[in-house]
């Protein structure tokens, strides 16, 4: 089997049909926070399919999002019409975004963090937000507990590419923190909460399809771990919903006031 660099725009319509996208919940407890409040201008960096876009454009706000793959937005404009929402859409890195400075009220990243340079993206934030605006960092992921169809899944791919390291997480991301106290943000909080995410067998597959291990591999590779994972499900969880733990993590943290 090949190993290639990550690609999630190549299983951009898996991407899109089937990742969970962020639960309606974090909406109101950011709002708890001033988060995504109506009228206010929100920059989404690594938008991706537009997961949290969508999200604060239902709630009013004038919304941004920023991704340098097409495919990805491509995806996200189909949905935003399928949601009869409008989000602006830019192809660029969340390092260099090319837009104004000191437009945003909010600047958030969701699910993607972690593929950043972090030390530029922070300086491309604080750039971007007005005086005392926010920056979320957010997380939607999969709990890999004893025996449960994640940690069997999680096996698989390390079957298949076992350069992948983000297997067995917890969900919680505190070596965020240091960085952003760095970098000059103030008052930094997070907050957390589980819930479990029903996929049907066929959206689990998918939603591994476009999972960062399996769209690193060549495309023969990933059509025989997807073959595999067919017969692992029908044979550990013969079941037509598969009740899928997850967690919620945050942090918000604002910009320095002039």
């Amino acid at each position: 089997m090949t190993v290639s660099g990550t690609s999630f725009g190549k299983a951009a319509k898996d991407y899109g049909t089937f990742r969970a996208g962020f639960p309606e919940s974090i909406f109101d407890r950011l709002a708890a926070f001033n988060v995504g409040l109506r009228g206010q201008t929100v920059i989404d960096l690594g938008t991706g399919t537009g997961t949290l876009a969508r999200g604060f454009a239902r709630n009013g706000c004038h919304v941004i999002g920023v991704d340098p793959d097409p495919r990805m937005l491509g995806e996200a404009q189909k949905l935003d019409r399928r949601n009869s929402v409008s989000v602006r859409y830019v192809e660029a890195k969340a390092e260099s975004t090319g837009l104004d400075s000191g437009t945003a009220d909010v600047v958030t990243a969701g699910q993607c963090w972690h593929w950043f340079d972090q030390p530029r993206a922070i300086a491309e934030v604080n750039r971007l937000l007005k005086a005392g605006g926010r920056l979320v960092i957010a997380n939607f992921d999969w709990l890999p507990l004893a025996g449960n169809v994640v940690e069997a899944t999680e096996e698989l791919i390390i079957q298949y590419n076992p350069a992948w390291h983000f297997g067995g997480g917890l969900g919680m991301y505190p070596h965020y923190l240091p960085v952003l106290s760095q970098a000059g943000m103030q008052n930094i909080q997070t907050f957390s909460y589980d819930m479990d995410v029903p996929y049907s067998p066929e959206a689990w597959r998918g939603r591994i399809r476009a999972s960062a291990g399996v769209t690193a591999l060549d495309a023969d590779s990933a059509q025989k771990f997807d073959a595999d994972h067919l017969r692992l499900l029908a044979r550990r969880f013969p079941s037509d919903v598969l009740e899928v733990p997850h967690r919620v993590f945050a942090i918000v943290a604002e910009a320095a006031d002039e």
